[in-house]
């Protein structure tokens, strides 16, 4: 179990570019995205100031975020990673099994990564990530290169939007036609 204290604010500026860039999407009527809050258990609470001095948190959470799209249900997470090569411990196995079965019933995963060195967006689609998933689950690497991924799904700069996932989830989506 993680303390509140030690992870408590890692990826909080990734998560907060996030907030506002789905706050922007609601505003203009493309979409309705909630964070959903990370659950904890409260350990100690100054009884004065009433605020939880420390707490742990549950590990069962689902993603981080939840939403619609034009009608298309979507969920994912926002992960960052300070190298060319993203750890896959960084995602639990409850996790995979969220998003594998949200996406049986039709709605669409992915991870939004945050290469912080690069300054880089990268919207992974969730067949990417199953498809590393199971090669560290057949023994091989448990972690993935950004050579590995697929180019065309690197987060374009866009006036006004800070994190602009909408184009590529439209181009998960019109790939899945295929």
């Amino acid at each position: 179990m993680a303390t509140w204290s030690s992870r408590g604010l890692r990826g909080s500026t990734f998560e907060e570019l996030i907030n506002r860039t789905n706050e922007k999407y609601k505003d203009a009527g493309l979409a309705l995205v909630q964070k959903i809050p990370t659950p904890i258990t409260p350990m100690k609470i100054d009884k004065e100031s009433r605020h939880i001095t420390l707490a742990y948190f549950d590990q069962k959470s689902t993603v981080d975020y939840i939403g619609i799209v034009q009608g298309v249900g979507i969920c994912f997470d926002a992960k960052e990673c300070a190298t060319d090569t993203f750890a896959l411990q960084n995602i639990h196995e409850h996790q995979v099994d969220f998003m594998t079965e949200f996406e049986k019933q039709n709605g669409v995963a992915f991870l939004l990564i945050y290469y912080t060195h690069r300054e880089m967006f990268y919207y992974l689609r969730f067949e990417e990530l199953k498809r590393f998933w199971d090669r560290a689950l057949a023994g091989g690497r448990k972690s993935f290169r950004l050579e590995e991924t697929d180019p065309d799904y690197v987060l374009e700069q866009k006036s006004g939007i800070l994190v602009p996932y909408l184009d590529m989830l439209q181009k998960d989506l019109l790939g899945r036609g295929d």
